[in-house]
């Protein structure tokens, strides 16, 4: 328009002129239908003890050659921080997933529910149906939103940045040895500091307490020889265990009553 008029020797205004105008009268936007994405639930999951919500994800493991990985499949506890299962594969499905899982609980337990992210084995038929029989509430986390899934995540990253972690494995069975050696030395030697330095075995199944004993005699035995290395001349306070793990804290109840998952 602004063209057309000057060509014809009339001048109105300038082009951001028109823009302006024709924006205040709410002239200017998309002329194509958008699509419009509801607003996803944020996931609120609440585990007072063990076995009460898994959290699973898969994780690309490298290859022996440039392109090539393996899917290794794991599977925690988001209470104890107990990896309940992980399996190697060549590659990710959702038939490998239904397989994975029925293996899981069938070591461990079947939990409430089980959370996991978006991706095509999560959200597979196979999956879908197996938790379904089994009256296990599935949760799944907001596209493009990581923080959803932290237990998964984190555990992922403190693998992949402990020294010992391999630039590439060799073979599909150097993959699953290094896995399963991986995760005995993390469910039984790794002590956890949102677990009160316990191990994920020890709370997993419940002798936290024995652990909790032998601390408090070295911790008095040491309070007898030499008290004055004591700050405020007082033995130092026990590390407790977290009364609950949540993903995404639930606002509480005002009665006082258990959060819901």
């Amino acid at each position: 328009i602004y063209a057309v008029l000057l060509s014809e020797g009339t001048y109105l205004c300038s082009v951001a002129s028109m823009y302006r105008l024709l924006r205040r009268e709410k002239q200017v936007a998309e002329r194509r239908r958008q699509a419009r994405h509801p607003a996803r639930k944020v996931p609120e999951l609440v585990a007072y003890q063990p076995g009460e919500v898994f959290s699973w994800d898969i994780t690309k493991l490298a290859g022996p050659r440039k392109g090539t990985y393996f899917d290794a499949y794991v599977m925690i506890d988001i209470y104890s921080r107990y990896v309940v299962g992980c399996q190697v594969h060549l590659r990710e499905s959702g038939a490998l997933a239904e397989a994975f899982m029925k293996q899981v609980f069938a070591q461990d337990q079947v939990p409430q529910v089980v959370h996991a992210d978006r991706g095509t084995s999560m959200t597979s038929k196979p999956v879908a149906s197996l938790l379904s029989d089994l009256d296990v509430l599935r949760s799944h986390s907001r596209p493009k939103v990581s923080n959803d899934n932290p237990y998964s995540e984190s555990w992922f990253k403190t693998l992949k940045y402990m020294p010992a972690f391999p630039e590439r494995f060799g073979s599909l069975e150097h993959a699953r040895d290094f896995m399963d050696r991986f995760v005995h030395a993390y469910n039984t030697e790794h002590r956890h500091s949102g677990l009160g330095f316990h191990t994920p075995a020890d709370v997993h199944f419940g002798m936290t307490w024995h652990v909790d004993d032998q601390r408090l005699t070295a911790l008095e035995k040491a309070w007898a020889e030499h008290p004055e290395r004591f700050g405020k001349n007082r033995l130092p306070k026990k590390m407790l265990l977290p009364e609950v793990a949540w993903i995404n804290e639930p606002i509480k109840q005002e009665d006082g009553e258990k959060m819901l998952v």
